[in-house]
C-alpha cells in the first residue's frame, strides 16, 4: 500500500484523464488515484474502467449518480483514504491546470513538518498562466478578501491544489463542512487553520486547461466571497469542532 493517494474529481474529463493518470503513475514517487466520477456523459469512466486493468492496484474509481458538487466529491475521496492507510491525500484536478510534478513538493511540504500544504498561486506575485486579467484580478482580490474577513495568512484561499496529512482528516468533522463548491476550498483550509493545523503554501505555477471545458463561473466566485462571511461567524461562536471520535 502507497502513503499517497490522489484524489481527482471529473465531469467530462475525457480529453484528459489517460494522460494524467499516466503522468502521475510516471513520477519518480508512488502514487495511487482515485476518480470520483459524476456519471459523465462523454465516457470518462469507461476510460478510466480500461486503465485499471494496466494498473489494477494504483487506480481506483468511484461513481456517483450525478454532478453532486465538489466539495461532496472531495468529502466522499477523503472517507474513502481514511478507510485505507494513506498518510498523505492530495487534491488535484484532472485537466493539467495542476502540474503533476508539484505533487513531489507538496508532499515534502508536509513531510517536513506542515500538516497541510497548498499549492499557491500567489505566494510569490501572481503565477497564473492563460487567464483573462478579469478572472486573475477577480481570484486574486477574492484570497485577499478571505483573509481580510477570516484573519487567515493563506495566500491563496480557493487554490484546489492540496496535500493533507491524515491526522488533518481524521480531525474536521465532515458533517460540519457546509460548502459543496468551490467555497469548500475555503472552508476546509479555514477549519483546518482554527484546529491549530500548520498550513504551508508551496508556490506553484498554475495553467488554465487547454483541453475540455472549464466549470469556473461567476456563480463560483460569489458562493465564495458572500460564504466567507458566514464561515468567520461560525469560526467567532465556536462552532467550528474536532469530530468526536
Amino acid at each position: 500500500m502507497a502513503e499517497n493517494l490522489v484524489i481527482i474529481p471529473t465531469y467530462n474529463e475525457k480529453e484528459n484523464i489517460e494522460k494524467i493518470i499516466r503522468y502521475v503513475f510516471n513520477l519518480p514517487m508512488t502514487f495511487h488515484i482515485l476518480v470520483i466520477e459524476d456519471n459523465s456523459p462523454d465516457g470518462t469512466a469507461d476510460i478510466v474502467k480500461r486503465l485499471m486493468q494496466e494498473f489494477p492496484d494504483r487506480l481506483f474509481i468511484e461513481e456517483r449518480k450525478g454532478k453532486l458538487g465538489l466539495g461532496t466529491a472531495y468529502i466522499h475521496g477523503f472517507k474513502w483514504a481514511l478507510a485505507r492507510d494513506y498518510q498523505y491525500i492530495f487534491e488535484m484536478d484532472a485537466d493539467f491546470s495542476h502540474n503533476p510534478d508539484d505533487l513531489i513538493r507538496l508532499h515534502d511540504a508536509c513531510a517536513n513538518g506542515a500538516d497541510l500544504a497548498v499549492g499557491s498561486r500567489y505566494k510569490c506575485g501572481v503565477n497564473v498562466v492563460n487567464w483573462p486579467m478579469g478572472r486573475v484580478l477577480m481570484s486574486y482580490y477574492a484570497s485577499a478578501y478571505v483573509r481580510f474577513v477570516t484573519g487567515m495568512k493563506v495566500r491563496d484561499t480557493t487554490a484546489g491544489f492540496v496535500c493533507y496529512t491524515r491526522k488533518v482528516l481524521e480531525t474536521i468533522d465532515f458533517d460540519r463542512i457546509k460548502f459543496i463548491g468551490y467555497a469548500f476550498q475555503i472552508e476546509m483550509k479555514y477549519t483546518a487553520w482554527k484546529l491549530g493545523f500548520k498550513i504551508d503554501e508551496v508556490s506553484i505555477i498554475f495553467t488554465d486547461r487547454r483541453e475540455g471545458t472549464s466549470k469556473m463561473s461567476g456563480g463560483i466566485f460569489r458562493e465564495a466571497i458572500f460564504g466567507v462571511i458566514n464561515l468567520r461567524w461560525r469560526g467567532m461562536t465556536g462552532k467550528i469542532k474536532p469530530r468526536q471520535k
